[in-house]
């Protein structure tokens, strides 16, 4: 799709805050779900690391009517060893930080790898949609991660389930293969 970079400030910050402000009124009617049927699922990924799903949140079915699927990763700063699991624990205070954002059907959070990213696989619901989220998530996710580790892929047209199943084609093609870029996002398994 675009560029890999955040929106600009104002752009990001006020999605955010429309992002934030819309999910109470959700959290109110009932609509975010934290199922549990792939908690624990290990997901494999081409670039040879492994994280696993510690928790799913989903609105509504969790479908969308113009599939994509989103893969987002980021390194934080300063958190290593014990810290990663007070991570995982607060991190459900993120929430309104994306399910108020159009177009969000569902999230994936993954577990640091062995590179210590971490990993949000995403389902939703048109591919520009997922691009300003990913842009305007970039801002929050700088305060806290290490410079030049946040990316992101958009798979237009393919469910999240879909993409788990069977990545497709990588949009990295062409890149030496010990780039670290080309096949960050790419799953090639779960378990």
């Amino acid at each position: 799709m675009g560029e890999q970079g955040p929106l600009a400030p104002g752009v990001a910050w006020r999605s955010v805050a429309a992002c934030f402000l819309s999910t109470f009124g959700l959290l109110a009617g009932r609509r975010v779900r934290l199922p549990r049927e792939r908690q624990g699922t290990r997901l494999h990924f081409a670039d040879g690391t492994s994280a696993r799903v510690y928790r799913e949140t989903r609105l509504g079915s969790g479908l969308a009517k113009d599939p994509c699927t989103l893969v987002v990763t980021f390194r934080l700063r300063l958190v290593r060893g014990p810290a990663h699991a007070l991570f995982r624990a607060e991190s459900l205070l993120n929430t309104p930080l994306f399910v108020g954002f159009p177009g969000f059907t569902s999230k994936l959070w993954l577990a640091h790898d062995e590179r210590d990213r971490y990993r949000g696989v995403y389902e939703w619901d048109g591919p520009e949609r997922a691009e300003h989220y990913a842009r305007s998530l970039w801002r929050v996710l700088a305060l806290v991660s290490v410079p030049g580790s946040i990316r992101y892929t958009v798979l237009p047209g393919l469910r999240r389930d879909d993409v788990l199943a069977d990545p497709g084609p990588s949009p990295a093609d062409g890149l030496a293969p010990d780039d670290d870029a080309a096949d960050w996002w790419r799953i090639q398994g779960t378990a």
